[in-house]
């Protein structure tokens, strides 16, 4: 099962990748996942756009990255704009792939479109797609979403809470968070999580940010709130695109190394096809394991 990855003591990291729109994109990002693969993943994910846009191609990513890495694989699949008969083709034609899991979402509404309307014969909650791929393709693991500061949808954090019980309750083994920037947020949420009784592994999201205008259109989509500290730092430099990059990879990597203190089962990165911030994070990590094993008192908190 996709909870055997997050025993105690493992801490396992899964990344997850963006379908690039040409072959020359293709190709840049098989050279990412050789190098993300390094660091050992439990599996990898693969999204989609919005509105179903590129299902296609992500279906061909997670199967190019399993066989040509041999690392389990994850493909999104969102009920948007789909049918129910669609949906079953989508999951058949994954397992004939060799997908290993589902990351069962309800998605966002297509481009243009403010409030999500589903399919007449499709489904309207992620709950209702757990179920369909329990009850119909119980071969999948099925990872969903959880949202720290609440989903912008949502009337009131406890019917959000309520909404990801149900998903639990349906047969979701793992539930990976929304990017978050404060830990406060996370450690939160988590508390409420378990005393709903939601009892599965909650993995943090992690999502290092590159630049002040990613981080405006990221924050302003999700609706994650961004530190003063962290926007402020960001400004001493707007035109220095290193700098920030910079700033937004220590930014993650301090998050991270807090969340291990604070005994995370593992973690989940956004990677948005770019390696080389979430490779130094994990670098970071690395070092801060090693000296809490050694006894360092700096490193150890």
């Amino acid at each position: 099962m996709l909870s055997d990855f997050y025993q105690p003591g493992q801490l396992p990291v899964s990344f997850e990748l963006y379908p690039p729109k040409t072959d020359k994109g293709m190709q840049s990002l098989m050279l990412q996942v050789e190098q993300l693969i390094k660091f050992n993943p439990a599996y990898i994910t693969c999204t989609y756009g919005a509105g179903g846009s590129t299902r296609g191609r992500t279906l061909d990513i997670v199967e190019s990255v399993k066989s040509s890495f041999a690392v389990p694989v994850a493909a999104h699949l969102t009920v948007v704009g789909s049918s129910v008969d669609d949906l079953r083709s989508f999951l058949t034609e994954a397992k004939e792939r060799g997908v290993d899991y589902i990351v069962a979402l309800r998605g966002d509404p297509p481009h243009g479109e403010t409030s999500f309307t589903p399919n007449p014969d499709g489904l309207r909650y992620a709950n209702e797609l757990v179920d369909l791929i329990n009850s119909e393709f119980n071969n999948f693991g099925v990872l969903v979403a959880g949202y720290p500061e609440t989903h912008r949808e949502a009337i009131s954090p406890q019917s959000d809470l309520d909404n990801l019980k149900r998903k639990v309750d349906a047969g979701a083994q793992v539930i990976v968070s929304q990017l978050f920037f404060r830990n406060s947020d996370f450690y939160a949420w988590r508390e409420r999580c378990d005393k709903a009784g939601i009892n599965v592994p909650i993995v943090p999201g992690i999502f290092p940010v590159q630049s002040l205008a990613q981080i405006s259109k990221i924050a302003n989509l999700c609706g994650a709130l961004v530190p003063a500290e962290l926007s402020d730092k960001l400004n001493e430099k707007p035109d220095d695109s290193k700098w920030q990059a910079q700033v937004g990879t220590e930014y993650a990597a301090q998050q991270v190394i807090d969340l291990v203190d604070n005994t995370v089962p593992g973690f989940h990165f956004y990677v948005l096809n770019q390696a080389e911030a979430t490779g130094q994070i994990l670098a970071q990590l690395k070092d801060h394991l090693d000296g809490k094993r050694n006894g360092d008192p700096v490193n150890s908190r």
